[in-house]
């Protein structure tokens, strides 16, 4: 089976502590829902840095992704499907989903 990257853009911080629990057990709920597709949950970014072809390195995104998590799909139908169900999007989020591709090194 395929695996997709499911990436977390921009996205509005909850007004008040409750709002946070009550997103954070929505999001809880949807992990839950995904069983054993969901491989690798809710991984949040932090201090991101961006570097430049010339070097030059920027303490920010250049896409403001705020974290990450992989499933597993038969198909990018149904990885989109699993992402469309995700509570990021209540909070004017944007979600990108890619397949990953596995590399023989």
């Amino acid at each position: 089976m395929a695996q997709f990257f499911i990436s977390y853009l921009g996205g509005d911080q909850p007004s008040s502590p409750e709002e946070v629990q009550k997103h954070f057990a929505k999001y809880k709920e949807w992990m839950a829902s995904l069983g054993d597709a969901l491989v690798s949950p809710a991984n949040p970014l932090k201090a991101t840095h961006t570097i430049q072809a010339d070097g030059s390195i920027s303490q920010s995104s250049s896409t403001h992704m705020s974290g990450y998590s992989i499933v597993e799909a038969p198909s990018i139908k149904d990885a989109l499907d699993m992402a469309k169900a995700c509570p990021f999007l209540e909070i004017n989020g944007t979600l990108e989903v890619a397949e990953l591709i596995k590399m023989n090194m």
